[in-house]
């Protein structure tokens, strides 16, 4: 299934019958990926009396109530209404779904016990002007990323200065395969999500931030087209399921 796609006046060509999913599924497990100190998701039947709404139970169809959290069990998009008092709603902030967008690759950097992805790595590495989107892949990258037990580990992080430097591109949409673009534990600075919303000066409302991904290492390092899919929650994030699709010409 062949798709031509205008873009900035110009046309390109992707294959829609070749996705490539980098979410990663919620299940109801404790090998659920996971961060932030919370339980793992539940999936359950609603249950009424002596009813269970389960096919195996008696019942006419399978009929369950889901537990989870956004931020801490696996692929998600959030706004700005992450860190701000009012509430705003990633559900209104994405209107588009369709964006050039460049993978990248980093290794992080060693720096006070932590492990950072600076702004020299990240200009290193984008080859592009022309991307509204910037999906990054941290090293080492391998399965594991499925089922990691994110809390209490440190996590590579964006420096704000990594993160000020994205937003001098004009990305608007920044997706990266840990739990958070900041360090675990930094006291709620924050520093790199704000940095990338340039909150609070001149907040950009249109601009999300993804976490949790996972790109497969067959996957290579370039320019894809991404569909950035959510489900319609009126909160500030959401599940979400980024696909990317090749540029065959």
């Amino acid at each position: 299934m062949i798709a031509t796609i205008q873009y900035n006046s110009k046309s390109y060509t992707i294959d829609l019958s070749k996705p490539l999913d980098i979410s990663i599924p919620l299940r109801a497990s404790k090998q659920n990926v996971n961060a932030w100190y919370i339980p793992e998701p539940k999936i359950e039947p609603v249950t009424d009396g002596q009813w269970v709404g389960k096919v195996t139970e008696g019942a006419s169809t399978n009929f369950n109530t889901i537990t989870f959290n956004p931020h801490g069990h696996g692929t998600h998009t959030e706004c700005v209404g992450h860190i701000t008092p009012e509430f705003h709603s990633i559900n209104d902030t994405l209107k588009r779904f369709f964006f050039l967008a460049e993978v990248i690759t980093i290794v992080p950097q060693e720096q006070n016990k932590d492990l950072i992805i600076t702004k020299e790595q990240i200009q290193k590495a984008v080859t592009s002007d022309q991307i509204e989107a910037l999906i990054i892949r941290t090293i080492p990258n391998d399965n594991s990323k499925h089922d990691k037990q994110y809390s209490n580990t440190n996590w590579p992080y964006l420096t704000e200065e990594a993160a000020t430097y994205i937003r001098t591109l004009r990305i608007e949409h920044l997706l990266i395969d840990l739990p958070s673009v900041d360090k675990e534990k930094d006291e709620g600075k924050l520093l790199a999500h704000k940095a990338f919303w340039n909150y609070p000066q001149k907040i950009r409302y249109q601009a999300t931030i993804t976490e949790m991904i996972y790109i497969h290492p067959k996957t290579k390092d370039g320019i894809y087209f991404l569909n950035l899919q959510i489900s319609s929650f009126e909160n500030d994030a959401s599940p979400s399921k980024p696909v990317l699709y090749k540029i065959v010409k």
